[in-house]
C-alpha cells in the first residue's frame, strides 16, 4: 500500500509512503495541503485527541451550547469548534511553510482518518 487517496463530502485524504519528503495530504472540495511524515502523525493524534476531548466534555454541556477547543504540537494547530457530534476543524501548519485549512463538518474527515490503516 504505498499510495492512498481518499475523498467525502467536503474532505480530501492521501499518503504516499514513496515520497521523499510530503506523504501525506490533507484537503477540502478546492484547497489540498501536503505534510510530511510527521505533520501527517500530529494530525491524526490531535484530530483524535480533539475528539475524545469533545466527547468527553458534551456530558457537561446543554444541547444547544457550542463549544470550541484546541490542541497543537510544534507542527500542527487544529481548532474543534460547533457541537461535540457536529463540529468544525480549522488547521494549521507551523512548520516553515505555514498553511491553513477548514471543514465545516469534520466529523466524517475523521472517521476516514480512523478507518486508514497503514499511514
Amino acid at each position: 500500500m504505498s499510495r492512498i487517496l481518499k475523498s467525502g463530502n467536503g474532505w480530501r485524504l492521501g499518503w504516499d509512503a514513496s515520497a521523499n519528503e510530503f506523504k501525506g495530504l490533507v484537503g477540502g472540495e478546492n484547497w489540498a495541503i501536503e505534510l510530511t511524515e510527521e505533520e501527517w502523525n500530529d494530525f491524526r493524534r490531535l484530530s483524535d485527541q480533539l475528539h475524545e476531548i469533545l466527547e468527553q466534555i458534551a456530558q457537561e454541556l446543554m444541547e444547544e451550547e457550542r463549544i470550541a477547543c484546541e490542541l497543537e504540537s510544534d507542527r500542527i494547530w487544529l481548532e474543534a469548534e460547533g457541537f461535540p457530534h457536529a463540529y468544525s476543524l480549522r488547521l494549521i501548519v507551523q512548520t516553515g511553510r505555514r498553511a491553513e485549512g477548514y471543514w465545516e463538518n469534520a466529523i466524517e474527515l475523521r472517521q476516514a482518518l480512523s478507518t486508514i490503516e497503514g499511514f
